[in-house]
C-alpha cells in the first residue's frame, strides 16, 4: 500500500511541475486574468487604476519566482517519492532528497514575507507622495510551514546520518 501511495504522491508531483509553469506562462500571456487574480487576492489598499502593465508583468516575475522555490522543493520531493514507489526506501539520496525538499519549503516559508513587501511596493510605485506602501505579514500559515519544514528537515538528517551508519556497518561485517 505505501508504495501505491508513493507512487500516487510522485505522479502528484509531476502533475505539479507541468502544470504550474504552463499555468504561469498562460497567465503571463494573459496577464489581465492575472491582474484580476491578484486584485481579488491581495487586499491592500492600491489605487489599482494607477497600476501600469510594466507593475503587472514585474508582479508576475516576482510571483513566478517565488512559485519556483517550492517547484525546486516538489522536484526533490518526486525524485524521493518515485524511489519509494520503486522500492528503495532507505537510502542515502532518497534523504538527501527529502532534506532538500525541507529546505526549499523553508526557504519558499521565509520568502513570503519578502514576496509580500515587495508586491505591495512595486504596486504602490504610482502612488502620490506619501501614500506608498509597504506590507508585512507572517501568518500563522507560514509559521505552520516553517515548523513542518524544520521537523522535516531534521528527519531528513536523522535519515542521512542512518544511511551513513548502515553503510559502516556493513563495512565491519
Amino acid at each position: 500500500m505505501t508504495q501505491q501511495f508513493s507512487r500516487l504522491i510522485a505522479w502528484g508531483c509531476l502533475a505539479i511541475l507541468i502544470a504550474a509553469p504552463v499555468a504561469a506562462f498562460y497567465l503571463m500571456i494573459n496577464i489581465a486574468l492575472f491582474a484580476a487574480l491578484a486584485k481579488s487576492h491581495w487586499g491592500l489598499a492600491i489605487h489599482w487604476q494607477t497600476v501600469t502593465s510594466a507593475q503587472w508583468y514585474g508582479l508576475w516575475l516576482l510571483t513566478f519566482c517565488h512559485i519556483a522555490i517550492g517547484l525546486a522543493g516538489v522536484y526533490f520531493l518526486r525524485r524521493a517519492f518515485s524511489s519509494f514507489a520503486k522500492g528503495e526506501l532507505f537510502n542515502p539520496r532518497n534523504s538527501r532528497d527529502l532534506r532538500l525538499f525541507a529546505v526549499f519549503l523553508f526557504i519558499q516559508a521565509l520568502a513570503k514575507p519578502l514576496h509580500i513587501a515587495l508586491a505591495s511596493v512595486l504596486l504602490s510605485l504610482n502612488h502620490p507622495a506619501g501614500q506608498k506602501m509597504l506590507s508585512i505579514s507572517l501568518g500563522s500559515g507560514e509559521c505552520k510551514v516553517i515548523a513542518i519544514a524544520i521537523i522535516m528537515w531534521v528527519m531528513s538528517d536523522l535519515l542521512v546520518r542512518a544511511c551513513a551508519l548502515e553503510h559502516e556497518n556493513k563495512q565491519f561485517i
